[in-house]
């Protein structure tokens, strides 16, 4: 098979709001693209990765496009893993990486001689505190801290992305979606309900399978409880900011774990077919649903001068994104 050499960049870790762990160094980085134009196959070598960390890091790629002075974000690839294809990123052990992206599904039919493809290991989760959950950095279906991702009502699993002044469904299911009480099957139903149903289990939060960051990420991701969100507030220090031209909190750990942050976007919420308060609101959704009223869930709030946990916002027809943990405290 014909194969055209791409052009190539060496590349470190490009670091998020945190600066914790040792930087993996991504370097040999060559991307030949295979003809007719479709994949590229990409190898590098990542050196600086504390194995013993409990920081993991994973592979994110982009495309510098040639003339234009602008890179896109490379969502198609795989990790080639045991000679399968695989869509597990994370960078845990230092050593060869074989990476193959699709590049025409990202950049369409046209063929760029001299494009410049970027690898980079960014991190992908952070303790904030003794024995407390991993936090994720970025949300879900974002791919940088600021970035405000997808939108969810309470117990929805496909999330939605703004487009233009509409929300499309993240599976294409849906152009012109809105966040109505009529598109909400968990909104009015009660506890005893939900668990009937199958929405939350035994324990009172949604069930893995409603579950958006379980769906979405797999793995052991999951959505923060309402002490997750409640030890956030109370067990970190909180700083209004502005990352990227993004206003958010710089929320960082204490004492041992100073060093440990994370940013939120203040990405607002989806309100029927609008997207409200981005910009200077916070919304992100617990999975635990309010057990007095059966139009409410939990969520974290937050706007320059306070944050907290509460149910104002909490219509579980409304469509905040979601920030995944992992593991529980202990």
């Amino acid at each position: 098979m014909k194969k055209h050499k791409m052009a190539m960049m060496l590349m470190s870790m490009m670091m998020s709001a945190t600066a914790i762990a040792a930087e993996p160094v991504v370097t040999d980085v060559t991307a030949k693209q295979q003809y007719p134009w479709r994949l590229v196959d990409i190898t590098c070598n990542v050196s600086g990765v504390d194995e013993g960390a409990t920081e993991k890091f994973k592979f994110s790629l982009a495309a510098v496009i040639p003339g234009l002075d602008e890179s896109r974000k490379a969502t198609h690839f795989w990790v080639m893993r045991d000679g399968a294809k695989s869509t597990d990123y994370e960078v845990s052990s230092n050593g060869n990486y074989r990476l193959l992206w699709d590049a025409k599904a990202d950049l369409g039919d046209v063929v760029y001689s001299n494009m410049v493809v970027r690898v980079t290991a960014k991190i992908e989760r952070v303790q904030l505190w003794e024995d407390g959950p991993y936090w994720a950095t970025t949300n879900i279906g974002a791919e940088e801290p600021w970035e405000y991702g997808y939108y969810f009502w309470w117990g929805d699993t496909v999330g939605y992305k703004r487009e233009g002044n509409a929300w499309v469904a993240s599976d294409g299911s849906s152009s012109n979606f809105s966040f109505s009480d009529l598109n909400t099957p968990t909104y009015g139903k009660s506890v005893d309900a939900l668990r009937s149903e199958g929405w939350i289990t035994s324990d009172g939060v949604l069930a893995p399978s409603h579950d958006a960051a379980h769906v979405k990420w797999g793995g052991n991701w999951r959505m923060p409880t309402k002490q997750d969100i409640d030890d956030l507030n109370g067990k970190c220090d909180w700083t209004w900011t502005t990352m990227n031209g993004v206003n958010g909190y710089v929320v960082r750990g204490r004492g041992d774990y100073a060093s440990r942050s994370i940013f939120l976007p203040a990405a607002g919420y989806g309100r029927g077919t609008s997207l409200s308060d981005a910009g200077s609101l916070g919304l992100y959704w617990s999975s635990v649903p309010l057990s007095d009223y059966s139009r409410y869930s939990w969520h974290l709030y937050f706007f320059s001068r306070n944050h907290g946990t509460d149910s104002y916002y909490g219509y579980r027809y409304n469509g905040p994104p979601v920030r995944p943990v992992q593991g529980f405290t202990k």
